[in-house]
């Protein structure tokens, strides 16, 4: 990335944490220069004017500098365009921060991929029901990442058959369900799934329920392949539903609590 000035440029925060005594360490993604560190100087001061600024899941400009990876945030200014996400939607901008967080390479720009994540953020602050904008993005984010699977064509090259099933393991081709006997251990990292499905994933449209169950199927095998460690906000989410807590009271500076990392 170029050492001069970048001004009023979009982007999102995707976390924060303190960084020495008053300064917060940020990573963002940015439309043209993908996934950048930021030091935000004095931002924790009570006085300063990023407070209220700095904030996740709406669009902001930001301006910086540095020839370093860690760049220095000279401005920055709120967009908004949406509200704030609330209970379960809050959730879901916390784990679509947290794949971006994981998935994306810094200062790799994918212009598509911020105008895909900048959708499913307003999808996910607006509509109660945004599920299947959950799987689109999860989808998007592997296929642009480079992470995912051919969807198009089997292990052969064969277009994929609707009305066939298919054995997916995260690092193979598509295998006719038939030809699947004798995989041995591999069948205890891959699933079943149905051709329908899968053309519905690629396309990004889902026509009921089932297909949206099994791209939820599909997306979390091969994101749990990338992410062993687990993801966060998906534990936490867990942890509420455990104790009978209803996330729909969690209030989004709690839930922020948890998206701070680096």
């Amino acid at each position: 990335m170029s050492s001069h000035r970048i001004n009023h440029e979009p982007v999102f925060m995707l976390a924060s944490a303190p960084w020495r005594e008053s300064s917060l360490w940020l990573e963002v993604y940015s439309r043209r220069y993908g996934r950048v560190a930021l030091l935000a100087r004095s931002a924790r001061k009570r006085m300063s004017e990023l407070r209220g600024v700095l904030v996740p899941f709406v669009p902001m400009s930001a301006s910086w500098y540095g020839s370093q990876e860690l760049k220095t945030l000279h401005r920055a200014e709120w967009l908004g365009g949406w509200p704030q996400p609330q209970g379960r939607a809050l959730f879901s901008g916390l784990y679509v921060n947290e794949l971006m967080l994981k998935l994306s390479a810094r200062e790799d720009p994918m212009p598509e991929l911020y105008d895909i994540f900048a959708e499913t953020m307003q999808t996910l602050c607006r509509e109660p029901n945004h599920i299947a904008a959950l799987r689109r993005f999860e989808w998007q984010l592997l296929h642009q990442s480079g992470y995912a699977p051919d969807l198009q064509h089997d292990v052969h090259g064969n277009d994929i058959d609707p009305d066939a099933q298919y054995w997916l393991h995260p690092e193979e081709a598509l295998l006719p369900l038939a030809e699947a006997n004798g995989l041995g251990n591999q069948q205890q990292s891959g699933i079943v799934v149905d051709g329908s499905s899968l053309i519905q994933l690629r396309q990004g449209g889902f026509a009921d329920g089932v297909s949206l169950q099994q791209a939820l199927k599909i997306n979390r095998l091969l994101i749990d392949f990338r992410i062993p460690e687990g993801i966060k906000s998906r534990q936490v989410l867990q942890q509420l539903q455990q104790f009978d807590l209803d996330p729909m009271s969690f209030r989004c500076h709690e839930a922020a609590e948890h998206s701070q990392a680096v």
